[in-house]
């Protein structure tokens, strides 16, 4: 049974959110913060608080919106996702591809005045191996990382790696830090970096004050600072900015959008991005450990609807990680048709009869909240009751760490390599495998993809790794979001970027922009 009505659960969510739209239309959020550096200061709305700042144990977003501006990476993607140099200057790789040799700048220096050095590399590099952090993973064929002087890091592998550079690049948690920092326990409230703003200030619920780094390598930024304010609600971040109380957010309603298109007084991006978001059920738990359970949900839940309730047109409906227009994208549609009656006739075939269902959201997150209340209202017709149970961020990553969870629904942002869309998430041993996933093919496949040179024969091995996730239901893929951003038009030299990385390292506010 093909679903082409939007549902009920919609149509509910809807009208509240427009309901709350209205309502909130005109509210103040206070004055303009005072970054007491001048008056070309940022004001940044963010839909949440930071967990924590230490960029190597942190995999909250909201953290690297912050982080993002403090630290930085040996290389870095462009606007193109392709790697440019960092902190490393230059590097070249050895004919036998095992060996990776970086040279950095010289006259980097953290926050603190200390010159950034290659033993400062190593240190980072080992803490997140020797520690087994986020992504430890992403060193997986790593032997041995060496400072032979100063100024050069060498990386050595027992195989090929050709996402080497993603590996280093891509932000989240792969930050080069200070010793100091670290062994004194400061970095996860106060964190120094080489990066082009220094941490300042933190408000606990209201604010992080970043101050801009006059030593930075790549030239002092335009703006004196920029200060990140919490604010969670969409409507009242957007209000904020019409009134003129912060200068950019990415808090944007979604069924604003077409509307915002329309005003001339701020400016609106809609960018395709590399994120997705997902739900995930808990195969340490029965009867969630079976394949036709976790299919029959998937067939169940309506993506359809909750897209549109979640999105508002501006997301692209996707049945696996990776979208269309991605030169690693494969087409998948296998939950598109049979609705409930192959719901049914596939817990009938398992013997199974689940009349609870144990859902994990967060408030932080307004998608996960608006997705569950459809996801309720999908599944009660096989007489499955789904307690959506809210908390704030932090406890929902405790929840699912320690597996205290029967499903629960998040996204996962900055994508860039096809190993980042799949290894920590499905390999038996990855990082982020919270749900238990174990597949021996699927293992194969991407420890496959870790080490192909061949770019066709590499792809190959994603796209079938990818459908067998999908197939059995390592995570229930919903949509491709798009990044949303708003700003004043005084901001000059920003741009929305489809990885979700926020810099305002080139950017600039004209008078004009100040309240």
């Amino acid at each position: 049974m093909s679903r082409t009505a939007v549902s009920t659960a919609v149509l509910r969510v809807a009208a509240a959110a427009l309901t709350l739209v209205v309502a909130l239309t005109g509210c103040s959020t206070g004055q303009r913060v005072d970054l007491g550096a001048g008056a070309d200061g940022l004001v940044a709305a963010i839909a949440g608080e930071p967990d924590q700042l230490d960029p190597h144990k942190t995999s909250a977003y909201f953290s690297f919106e912050v982080l993002e501006n403090v630290f930085d990476t040996l290389v870095e993607p462009d606007e193109n996702l392709e790697m440019q140099p960092a902190l490393a200057e230059s590097w070249e790789v050895s004919p036998d591809e095992l060996t990776w040799t970086f040279r950095l700048r010289d006259g980097v220096v953290f926050h603190d005045g200390t010159p950034l050095t290659a033993d400062d590399v190593v240190f980072s590099y080992r803490r997140i191996i020797d520690e087994e952090l986020t992504n430890s993973d992403k060193f997986s064929a790593v032997t041995a990382v060496e400072a032979p002087d100063p100024l050069t890091v060498v990386i050595r592998t027992d195989r090929p790696t050709p996402n080497m550079l993603t590996n280093l690049g891509g932000f989240k948690g792969m930050a080069i830090v200070s010793r100091e920092n670290v062994e004194s326990g400061q970095i996860a409230t106060r964190p120094i970096g080489t990066g082009p703003f220094s941490f300042r200030d933190q408000r606990s619920g209201d604010s992080i004050t970043l101050a801009a780094n006059p030593d930075y390598w790549d030239g002092a930024p335009e703006i004196t600072g920029v200060t990140f304010r919490f604010i969670s609600e969409p409507s009242t971040a957007l209000s904020a900015l019409q009134a003129g109380e912060i200068d950019w957010t990415d808090s944007v309603p979604p069924q604003r959008v077409a509307q915002l298109g329309e005003d001339d007084s701020i400016e609106l991006a809609v960018t395709p991005s590399n994120d997705y978001w997902y739900l995930a059920l808990n195969e340490a738990r029965a009867p969630w450990n079976d394949v036709r359970v976790r299919q029959a949900i998937a067939y169940a839940v309506d993506r359809q609807a909750i897209v549109q309730a979640t999105s508002y047109g501006t997301a692209a409906l996707n049945e696996l990680a990776i979208p269309q227009g991605n030169p690693w994208y494969t087409p998948y549609d296998r939950y598109r048709d049979g609705g409930i009656d192959r719901a049914r006739e596939l817990l009938q075939e398992a013997g199974a009869a689940p009349t609870n269902l144990d859902m994990l959201v967060t408030n932080e997150y307004p998608e996960t909240v608006t997705s569950a209340q459809i996801i309720a209202d999908n599944l009660a017709p096989l007489g499955i009751t789904v307690d959506i149970r809210t908390v704030d961020f932090a406890t929902w990553l405790d929840e699912q760490n320690s597996g205290n969870f029967d499903m629960l629904m998040m996204g996962w942002l900055g994508n860039i390599d096809p190993d980042d869309f799949y290894y920590a998430q499905h390999h038996t041993d990855g990082t982020s495998n919270a749900q238990k996933f174990s597949d021996p093919e699927v293992d194969r496949l991407l420890d496959a993809g870790r080490v192909e040179t061949d770019r066709a024969v590499r792809a190959d091995s994603y796209a079938r790794a990818a459908t067998l996730i999908a197939d059995q239901v390592s995570y229930i893929y919903l949509y491709n979001p798009s990044v949303i951003q708003a700003w004043n038009p005084a901001l000059t030299g920003y741009e929305a970027r489809r990885d979700g990385a926020v810099r305002f390292r080139d950017a600039s506010l004209t008078s004009d922009g100040d309240a």
